[in-house]
């Protein structure tokens, strides 16, 4: 039987519940119970958030933690990061104490351009269509003019727009390549809006241009987007310090540290199995915080992953190395962060968030988020060069096992004491966890938590 239904974005929020509840769940009751369990009893806030998209049924949640003791440019920061991997805000702790008593991390941002393009198809003669596009550009930024006219009031606009012919590709391609400053704002909007004016500018004026045939002067617009591809909008995170103050594990010598740990980014600067989990672990810091701070994650991973791809291979996003006794370890990332506009004003955590962060712009936001990424980066390297990953991951991960289990609190008191000093996995959990229900559980305290 067909689950296919007709209107279903014209029926409430509680039709569309039941609708889903009743034909696809066993108990309809218990799915309908779920759902509510985590509506907002605060009506004002969730039919907001009920508002930021189509179709709302719940909210979905992710919980939001914070890493403290950042030094970046030699001001306190503490970091949101909105993730549901364990470890993850443990690690950013980890290596922010670590830097802090080293200088700190430092943050530069290289470049804000952003890009947009107007996708056409044009058969006639090159030329012609060179000629027409040095007629047609001032009229492109006199008739985006009531569009821009804000932006350029604080500091932004259209930077440029070039004619690129991409015949070699596709028949008859060509590209209205245009580039933008966007300020405070992630720009999207304001990008697309330019694009399509541009677009509508382009099929106005070419029939009337003298030196087009007909046939020539019938230019076909496919499509008017911006790109989410930034190679021109990058920050620079960087640590550096003395070899020698690489000296918190005993366990190794600093020299060797540093050795191991320029070779683990070397490995993942040319081998692309590896640097896809190297870059994986940096977008783990770089993602907690874009999504905790109402930016696009997506748009995010796919701009960086492009840019690591950007020499002909895909590549590591960090580097590191050793000269004249200093250690260095840094991070160029492509960052299209807003700090006004979209959630940033809307969601209440996420304006709680940049207060934490104390109400930064664009480019300081851009600074936050490599670094935090960069951090990640570092412990995760840090980890792999010494103990393992999997030493600490783990023990951040029995809590995850344990509420799988079902483990009340003192059965999880006992079984993290017990794996503090021994190898973390589900059947070693759930061994212990079986051990510690034969024995009466007024005597775990006294046997196990000693």
């Amino acid at each position: 039987m067909s689950k296919a239904i007709s209107g279903f974005s014209k029926l409430s929020k509680q039709q569309k519940i039941e609708w889903l509840a009743q034909g696809y769940f066993q108990d309809a009751e218990a799915a309908i119970a779920l759902l509510k369990q985590y509506h907002n009893d605060d009506e004002a806030l969730q039919k907001l958030h009920d508002e930021f998209i189509e179709n709302t049924v719940t909210n979905f949640y992710l919980p939001l933690g914070i890493a403290p003791n950042f030094t970046i440019n030699g001001k306190d920061y503490t970091i949101p990061m909105a993730i549901e991997e364990s470890s993850v805000v443990a690690a950013a702790s980890k290596s922010a104490k670590f830097w802090a008593t080293r200088g700190g991390f430092r943050a530069t941002v290289l470049s804000t351009e952003k890009i947009g393009q107007v996708h056409f198809k044009y058969f006639g003669e090159s030329q012609k269509l060179t000629t027409f596009f040095e007629k047609l550009k001032p009229k492109l930024f006199t008739a985006t003019g009531d569009l821009t006219k804000n932006m350029q009031k604080r500091g932004g606009g259209i930077l440029d727009i070039e004619l690129r012919d991409k015949t070699n590709l596709i028949e008859g391609y060509y590209q209205l390549h245009a580039t933008f400053e966007t300020v405070d704002s992630m720009g999207a909007n304001f990008i697309n809006s330019c694009l399509e004016q541009f677009s509508k500018t382009l099929r106005e004026e070419a029939p009337v241009f003298e030196l087009f045939t007909e046939e020539e002067s019938h230019i076909q617009v496919i499509m008017s987007i911006l790109s989410n591809y930034v190679p021109n909008c990058v920050v620079r995170a960087e640590v550096s310090c003395p070899v020698a103050d690489l000296n918190e594990d005993k366990n190794i010598s600093p020299e060797e540290f540093a050795q191991k740990f320029i070779a683990a980014v070397q490995i993942a600067e040319v081998e692309t199995f590896r640097a896809v989990t190297h870059n994986k672990g940096i977008m783990n810091g770089i993602d907690a915080v874009v999504v905790a701070t109402g930016n696009d994650f997506r748009a995010v991973e796919a701009g960086v992953h492009a840019y690591a791809a950007k020499d002909g291979h895909y590549s590591s996003l960090s580097h590191a190395k050793v000269e004249d006794g200093i250690f260095t370890f840094w991070l160029d990332v492509p960052l299209a962060l807003g700090t006004v506009g979209g959630l940033t004003t809307l969601h209440p955590l996420v304006k709680f968030c940049h207060e934490m962060l104390g109400n930064p712009g664009a480019k300081e936001l851009m600074e936050i988020v490599a670094v935090a990424g960069l951090a990640q980066n570092f412990a995760a390297l840090r980890s792999l060069t010494t103990t393992g990953i999997q030493q600490g991951h783990m023990k951040m991960h029995l809590m995850n096992i344990l509420n799988q289990l079902g483990a009340n609190e003192l059965e999880k008191q006992a079984t993290i004491k017990h794996f503090e000093k021994n190898t973390v996995s589900h059947s070693a959990a759930a061994e212990f966890l079986t051990l510690l229900r034969t024995n009466d559980p007024a005597r775990i305290e006294e046997d196990f938590l000693r």
